[in-house]
C-alpha cells in the first residue's frame, strides 16, 4: 500500500472507493431467495485474542510510519491474538525496501511483496527502475509481486501508464515464477484484459482488498484466483454486499488481510482500541474479520481459521 495515507478508516486509497460498488440487481434478487448465512441479522460473536486460533495476515503495511513509534508491541499484540505470520506489501520501490527491512527484524513471522502500485505507475519507468525491482523480486524474503494492477478512481497515474505498468510487473512476475498480489479499483474490465493475457504463465494471483459485485467476484473465481477480505466486511454501511458473497469463496480460495493501518474495523469494540479515539488498524484485529467472515459463511471460526491459513500457506509457498 501507499506509505503516507491519511485516510485509515473511512477510505483507503489502495483499495476500494468510498460508495464501493454493491452487488448487481441479479445477484441481489438471487441472494434474497436464498437461505444463507449472509442473510442473517444476527451480529457475529468476535473471536478473543489467545482463541488458539493461527491466522495469516496476508496484506498490511507494517512499513507506514505510523507504526514507528510502537512496532514490536503491534507484532507482540498480533502474535498474542493468533496471528502467526504477516505479508509485508511492497507497494513502490522505497515501499518494497521499507519493508524488507521490517521483515528481515522478524524472519520467522514475516515476509513481503515487491511492487509498484497503480498509484505509482509512472515510477517503473523512470531510468533503471524497472532494474532495481528485478533485484527486489530476487530478495529471499519476496513471496509475491505486487501490489498492482489497475486505479482508475484516483487516476494517480495516467491510465496508459497504469496499463503498461501493470503488463510490465506481470511479465516479471511470469519470468520468476512469483504470486501476484492484485489490486482493482473501478478498472475491471480493463484489469480482466491484461490479466487474462498472464494468467497462463503465472504460478497463482489473489485479488486483495475485494469489495466489488457478485458479477466481478464470478469473473475472478472462474479464473481460479484467490481472494482477499478485509474489515470492509464489517461495515454494515458499505460492506453489506460481502456478506451476501462471502460464502460463494470457495474455502482453499479465501485469505484474510487487515490492510493495516487501513481500514480499521467500523464494528470494531472500543475496548479493542489503544485508546478512545484511536482509527489505527493492527494486524491483532484479525481475528474479528475472522470472525465477521465466518459467521456469515455460516462456518465456525476454527474452520474458517484453519482454512484462508492452508490457502495462504499454499499461495505464497509458505509451508
Amino acid at each position: 500500500m501507499l506509505q503516507g495515507c491519511t485516510a485509515w478508516v473511512l477510505d483507503s486509497v489502495n483499495c476500494a472507493p468510498m460508495n464501493a460498488p454493491h452487488a448487481s440487481p441479479a445477484d441481489s434478487a438471487a441472494k434474497s431467495s436464498a437461505k444463507s448465512p449472509g442473510n442473517s441479522p444476527a451480529a457475529p460473536p468476535d473471536v478473543s485474542p489467545g482463541a488458539g486460533i493461527s491466522l495469516v495476515d496476508i496484506g498490511l503495511n507494517l512499513g507506514h510510519d505510523s507504526f514507528d513509534e510502537d512496532r514490536a508491541a503491534v507484532v507482540a499484540r498480533a502474535q498474542a491474538a493468533g496471528v502467526a505470520r504477516m505479508v509485508i506489501t511492497g507497494a513502490s520501490l522505497p515501499g518494497t525496501e521499507r519493508a524488507l527491512e521490517v521483515v528481515r527484524q522478524w524472519p520467522e513471522t514475516m515476509r513481503c511483496t515487491a511492487g509498484i502500485h497503480p498509484h505509482h505507475a509512472t515510477d517503473l519507468f523512470e531510468p533503471g527502475a524497472e532494474e532495481r525491482l528485478r533485484a527486489l523480486i530476487q530478495q529471499p524474503e519476496i513471496v509475491a509481486g505486487g501490489e498492482c494492477g489497475l486505479d482508475f478512481f484516483r487516476n494517480f497515474s495516467p491510465q496508459p501508464i497504469q496499463i503498461a505498468a501493470f503488463e510490465k510487473q506481470l511479465e516479471v512476475c511470469a519470468e520468476y515464477q512469483l504470486p501476484v498480489f492484485l489490486h482493482q479499483r473501478d478498472a475491471h474490465p480493463d484489469f480482466i484484459k491484461v490479466l487474462d493475457r498472464w494468467l497462463p504463465q503465472l504460478p497463482r494471483a489473489v485479488v486483495h482488498c475485494f469489495t466489488g459485485t457478485g458479477d466481478e467476484l464470478q469473473d475472478y473465481l472462474d479464473r481460479d484466483l484467490y481472494v482477499g477480505i478485509t474489515g470492509w466486511i464489517c461495515d454494515e454501511r458499505r460492506g453489506h454486499h460481502l456478506r451476501e458473497l462471502v460464502g460463494r469463496i470457495p474455502l482453499h480460495r479465501l485469505m484474510l488481510e487487515t490492510d493495516a493501518p487501513y481500514l480499521l474495523p467500523r464494528d470494531l469494540p472500543k475496548t479493542r482500541l489503544r485508546h478512545s479515539g484511536d482509527r489505527r488498524n493492527e494486524p491483532a484485529y484479525l481475528p474479528h474479520i475472522l470472525a465477521t467472515v465466518a459467521h456469515y459463511r455460516g462456518e465456525t471460526p476454527e474452520t474458517t481459521a484453519a482454512g484462508t491459513t492452508a490457502a495462504a500457506q499454499n499461495f505464497f509457498g509458505w509451508p
